[in-house]
């Protein structure tokens, strides 16, 4: 049973959403297996370039906190998706001409916030439609994010240089050598590639800008598809007084059903435009009424956060080395058959949201969360026990994929539904997703460079650990919550009651 919010407009917006994700994959997957290129096109030093990365990364994170404040309306939300997918679109297309490592720096900042506003918004708007059906909708927004992640790489591949791409005076890396570090940095982490020796100086020969210029008119429609849905809906600026408020059905959302017999009142008709839209979110933001909340309600954003904090660095972390700890002894494998690795692990992520998209329909989010954490533990476990086994290193990167791949939107279904969809929740996990994802890699890295590779799967084992203990501490806060409910916990709801006898 669909919320009664839902209109006959609704599937235009959320494939809207949709599209907007799959441009999120793009951008996630394209920058590992191009930085050597990019690195020939601005003739800037390996080390130099791999701060790069560091740069999208960290921007990303400030784009994900600053998206919700770009979803004060349904207004607001489509306009900073157009601005952020068409300047994706942009970027990418400028980014061949970016001859110097601060101009390529920048350009990649500037996607890495567009990232973050297309996270949050995306998801906090697939949540505040679909509310209690929103568990499908979100594993479907985050398939097309494994999409976009694989299909950048298949696209870039034909136009990636064999070999060094700057020609000075010495003799060129060979094949063999290009791809070992590409693969090296397909993880999107800042390594120490220092003893790697490149040519700074000579002639330029690379493809990759073709990589690029494909990528943004790939993009494309999507900018163009927000606008037009706009232009139905008669959208013209985040700040018009009258423009709908999520949906144009929302009213159904703010009609505020008396006990029986009891007229219905809806309070939409009798306030201040500025004061209707997007009252559950400012309600839960604002300070001043921050002390009439229970513990509970932090206590759900804090833990639910911080599930998402390391499922997500595990993410971050396993993509960034799983290469690494491959080619390391004592696993030793050939550096092409390693590569493949990463690739396994962002197809097996995609399959996993796939096949959640029916079981969603059938299984609660809290029992799909259970079954993935204890999976992923297991996984991690039986990977650590068979550290020597080269043929189980891909089974259990399939198995890890398969079952961390649907954690991420399950928990903002989750929490939201005890939140009763506020909103405020998605925003603070969309966050806590972005910098677990951003400083874990960090710590992982100089983990492996002090303590060897076989840290890298300890470190994964302990963050499952963490993130299952947290999550389980998460069931018992919730449990506090239910028995708050009626009290304080409530009080948007109580005062837009308040409010509305007031009224009458």
């Amino acid at each position: 049973m669909f919320p009664e919010q839902i209109t006959e407009e609704t599937p235009s917006h959320t494939l809207t959403y949709w599209s907007g994700f799959f441009s999120f994959g793009l951008c996630l997957a394209l920058l590992g297996p191009t930085v050597l290129d990019l690195r020939c096109q601005t003739q800037a030093t390996l080390q130099g370039i791999t701060l790069v990365f560091f740069a999208q990364q960290f921007c990303l994170f400030v784009g994900s906190t600053v998206g919700g404040f770009f979803s004060k309306s349904f207004a607001c939300s489509l306009s900073s998706l157009a601005v952020s997918t068409f300047v994706i679109s942009v970027v990418f297309a400028f980014i061949p001409i970016c001859r110097n490592l601060p101009m390529l720096a920048i350009a990649m900042a500037i996607t890495g916030l567009a990232m973050g506003v297309i996270d949050t918004i995306s998801n906090l708007q697939l949540v505040k439609i679909y509310q209690k059906d929103s568990t499908v909708f979100l594993q479907v927004l985050h398939f097309f994010v494994g999409l976009g992640a694989l299909l950048s790489p298949l696209i870039a591949d034909p136009f990636l240089s064999d070999t060094d791409c700057v020609l000075g005076n010495g003799t060129s890396n060979s094949t063999s050598m290009m791809r070992h570090m590409r693969n090296k940095l397909a993880g999107r982490h800042v390594y120490n590639v220092s003893h790697f020796e490149f040519h700074t100086e000579g002639e330029v020969v690379t493809n990759v800008s073709y990589a690029f210029w494909i990528m943004a008119l790939i993009n494309l429609p999507v900018p163009i598809a927000v606008l037009v849905l706009m232009y139905r809906e008669r959208v013209v600026t985040c700040c018009s007084e009258h423009s709908p408020r999520l949906l144009d059905g929302d009213v159904h959302m703010r009609t505020i059903k008396m006990p029986r017999g009891s007229e219905q009142l809806d309070v939409t008709s009798q306030e201040h435009p500025e004061s209707t839209g997007h009252r559950n979110m400012r309600n839960c933001c604002q300070l001043n009424r921050l002390n009439e909340l229970p513990l509970s309600f932090f206590g759900l954003h804090i833990f639910g956060g911080m599930v998402l904090f390391f499922s997500d660095g595990i993410v971050g972390s396993y993509t960034g080395f799983v290469y690494t700890y491959a080619v390391a002894p004592p696993m030793n494998l050939p550096h092409k058959t390693a590569g493949y690795l990463t690739s396994v692990f962002w197809a097996s992520i995609t399959v996993g949201r796939l096949a959640s998209i029916p079981l969603s329909y059938r299984i609660k989010p809290v029992r799909l969360l259970m079954f993935n954490q204890v999976g992923v533990i297991v996984t991690l476990f039986l990977l650590l026990i068979l550290y020597m086994s080269s043929v189980f290193l891909f089974i259990g990167t399939c198995f890890l994929g398969l079952f961390i791949s649907s954690i991420y939107p399950c928990m903002l279904a989750f929490t939201e539904d005890i939140l009763d969809y506020k909103g405020c929740a998605t925003t603070v996990l969309v966050t806590c997703a972005g910098m677990g994802e951003m400083l874990l890699q960090l710590l992982v890295g100089s983990v492996i460079n002090s303590y060897g590779s076989y840290s890298f799967l300890l470190c994964g084992m302990i963050f499952g650990c963490m993130g299952f203990t947290i999550f389980l501490v998460l069931l018992l806060v919730q449990h506090v919550h239910k028995n708050d409910r009626t009290g304080t916990l409530a009080f948007p709801c109580f005062l837009l009651k308040k409010e509305a006898l007031q009224i009458k």
